[in-house]
């Protein structure tokens, strides 16, 4: 997480002709891409991929890198808001459900007063990409120009929105942010600390939501092991680690 949020940090102050990308990537992220290219070129291209579950740290493992941490994208959302208060760096809000936005953003400011949010904006869904929504968002954010844009709109829905609309924004850091406004605002509930460091918290949502998730943890898992496997056959890494254990 250090090493995320000053990477970021340090891209702040650069001049670069689009914002820098942030994606938080998990087993379903990677299921998705196998079938879009246009959400697998998106992951290709953006600055700083993270990775928001434990599945991308065995997956890493096991095709003989290392990865030092899973980042979840609300907490990694939380910390460069931290950091854009403590520098004077402004904040708009884009997405979620009615009234997420501005949950989170009550949220951010108890936990950083300084903190300057210019902007909480919702399109319809289901009309995210209106061309009369998206012009009258895109001179909303072009009239704050914000340093960070938290899209949260939902995969690939979100990535497909920063692709086609934000990379010629006024703003320094866009970053796709799934349901972390509807956690913040306390839509939806996290599961204790002790289960997120166990790297079960997958399954307590599956517990929570079994008839709207099985698919998606179940079979969604199965398909993103079967995927990591080919890999490591096709590359040879799995019969050079046959016998042991990756490092």
């Amino acid at each position: 997480m250090a090493g995320a949020v000053e990477r970021v940090g340090q891209n702040l102050s650069a001049d670069h002709r689009r914002p820098f990308v942030i994606s938080g990537v998990n087993a379903q992220f990677v299921n998705l891409a196998q079938k879009d290219e246009g959400l697998a070129s998106f992951l290709s291209s953006a600055d700083l991929n993270v990775a928001d579950g434990v599945s991308l740290i065995g997956a890493a493992r096991l095709l003989g890198s290392r990865l030092p941490e899973r980042i979840t994208g609300v907490d990694l959302m939380v910390e460069l808001c931290g950091m854009a208060a403590k520098s004077g760096r402004t904040v708009y809000l884009l997405g979620g459900m009615e009234g997420a936005a501005e949950g989170a953003a009550s949220f951010l400011r108890n936990q950083y007063p300084a903190l300057q949010i210019i902007g909480v904006d919702r399109p319809p869904i289901g009309r995210e990409f209106d061309t009369l929504v998206v012009s009258q968002i895109r001179t909303r954010i072009n009239d704050s120009r914000p340093d960070f844009l938290f899209v949260c709109l939902g995969v690939p829905r979100q990535e497909k929105w920063i692709s086609k609309f934000a990379l010629d924004l006024p703003v320094k850091v866009v970053m796709g942010n799934g349901a972390a406004f509807d956690v913040l605002a306390g839509f939806f509930h996290r599961p204790p600390m002790w289960i997120q460091h166990a790297g079960m918290e997958w399954l307590y949502r599956l517990c929570v939501e079994p008839r709207r998730l099985w698919r998606r943890y179940l079979l969604g898992n199965l398909h993103f092991i079967d995927t990591v496997l080919v890999q490591a056959i096709r590359t040879g890494v799995l019969s050079m680690n046959a016998g042991t254990t990756p490092h």
